[in-house]
């Protein structure tokens, strides 16, 4: 049966870490973790967590739910390199101290060390899945089987067959009664959800045109360290490398690409663009600008565009223009500050509405909702628009990168792999892509 396209309408996690051989656990250290049937919840009402990806957004996202209301604990970690891991647990034991439960025999390094992790917990308890994209289908279906709740972050996947397995996953959880979030956090940003209420309202008219931008300098790369081998290597530069972090366009643009859905009320039905890799001279796949048109049912447009080059022009907006007026749904990183034009010049004087109300921090919020929904056994799943909105994003990478026009049926049905059998990858497996013998790696070439 074919899925069906459905559409349920300031500061980074990453500036936490600048404020601020695995050992198998043996039975008698895993025993009092678990929990003792569905809907049990442990003693004091402590829910127990494990974190499976200790980068700056897995350690960001653990010191969001360390922070919410009512009994937390971290019991369990889990990477692929030590470094990472006790990076993120000094910061995590520095700012929440006994909060933070991880002694050796709970500290899990490889590629299956977020089975491990998982296996620790109960139906009352958590695992934060912030790995690279290309590991989340894994993790997400393995924690669902489990019985364990998830929070997974952005992204969801890489390619259409993996997002199909999160997609599966996330039905699997409904019928298990779980919960689980997305890290798509603007959507529980309250000027963004005021000024959307809004543009649903009709305050614009009908929307015609979005635009979405993400304009700011390179994105990073980290050198090979001594006795790295190329899996490692490649992973601890997993943004640049399509087959861990789907692209530039799809990791960095999610979220824009997702709010301007979200104030347009519908998925796109097709996408056209362009890109390439103009100045980026570092050893990786990446592009280094992208330029997406999507098509939504109805003829209007969502214009998309990102680039990482110095010296440029830098946005990092959204926009919607309706039949009547015109809204920026997003000034910048820093704070939304959204606004309602009384026609389309984007003019100090032409302002008929700004937003004026409390502006709660959206990574905290996502957190505290998925507590509470534990707690109180509230129905929470984000499954659905988080897979969907990932597609759209890989539809417009897709589109980009083969020079053509796409929809969204043949993007969605696809069984185009960047990787083959991820589940069972290991130090010894060779990386999907290799570089040539001049160091270069394989870049996306529109229309070959």
């Amino acid at each position: 049966m074919a899925e069906k396209n459905r559409f349920d309408p300031r500061s980074s996690r990453r500036e936490f870490l600048s404020r601020a051989s695995a050992a198998v656990a043996a039975a008698a250290a895993t025993r009092p973790l678990l929990a003792r049937g569905p809907g049990y919840i442990h003693e004091q009402n402590v829910i127990r967590v494990a974190l499976v990806g200790c980068g700056g957004r897995g350690t960001g996202a653990a010191a969001n739910i360390l922070s919410t209301s009512g009994p937390v604990q971290v019991v369990a970690m889990a990477d692929v390199f030590r470094d990472r891991l006790n990076s993120s647990l000094r910061a995590l034991t520095r700012r929440f101290g006994p909060q933070v439960d991880v002694p050796p025999e709970r500290q899990f390094l490889g590629f299956d060390a977020y089975r491990k992790a998982i296996d620790l917990l109960g139906p009352s308890d958590v695992v934060l899945l912030a790995t690279p994209p290309a590991f989340r289908p894994v993790h997400v279906e393995y924690a669902v089987k489990r019985g364990v709740n998830v929070f997974m972050e952005k992204s969801f996947g890489v390619d259409p067959p993996g997002l199909r397995r999160v997609l599966r996953a996330g039905r699997l959880a409904q019928e298990k009664g779980l919960k689980i979030a997305g890290g798509l956090m603007w959507r529980h940003d309250a000027p963004r959800q005021e000024i959307i209420r809004r543009i649903h309202d009709g305050e614009i008219g009908h929307v015609i045109l979005l635009r979405t931008y993400r304009m700011h300098g390179p994105v990073g790369f980290k050198p090979r360290r001594p006795g790295e081998n190329e899996l490692a290597h490649q992973i601890r530069n997993y943004s640049c490398f399509t087959w861990l972090n789907g692209s530039f366009f799809v990791d960095w643009l999610i979220h824009n690409i997702d709010v301007c859905c979200w104030a347009k009320g519908s998925w796109p039905v097709a996408a056209q663009g362009q890109g390439g890799r103009q100045v980026r001279r570092q050893p990786d796949q990446m592009w280094d600008h992208y330029a997406v048109e999507y098509i939504f049912a109805d003829g209007s447009r969502l214009f998309a565009q990102g680039r990482h080059i110095a010296g440029c022009w830098n946005e990092f907006a959204d926009y919607a223009h309706g039949t009547r007026r015109s809204a920026r749904i997003m000034q910048n990183l820093a704070r939304p500050n959204p606004v309602i034009y009384k026609g389309y010049k984007f003019d100090s004087k032409q302002i008929a509405w700004r937003y004026t109300g409390p502006e709660p921090n959206p990574y905290q919020v996502e957190m505290d909702l998925l507590v509470d929904a534990i707690r109180n056994n509230k129905d929470y799943n984000e499954t659905e628009r988080c897979v969907y909105a990932c597609m759209t994003a890989i539809m417009g990478r897709i589109a980009a990168h083969s020079g053509k026009l796409v929809t969204w049926d043949e993007v969605f049905h696809s069984d185009e792999q960047l990787v083959a059998d991820i589940d069972h990858m290991d130090w010894d497996t060779p990386p999907p892509v290799l570089p040539d013998e001049e160091g270069r790696y394989p870049v996306a070439m529109p229309g070959a």
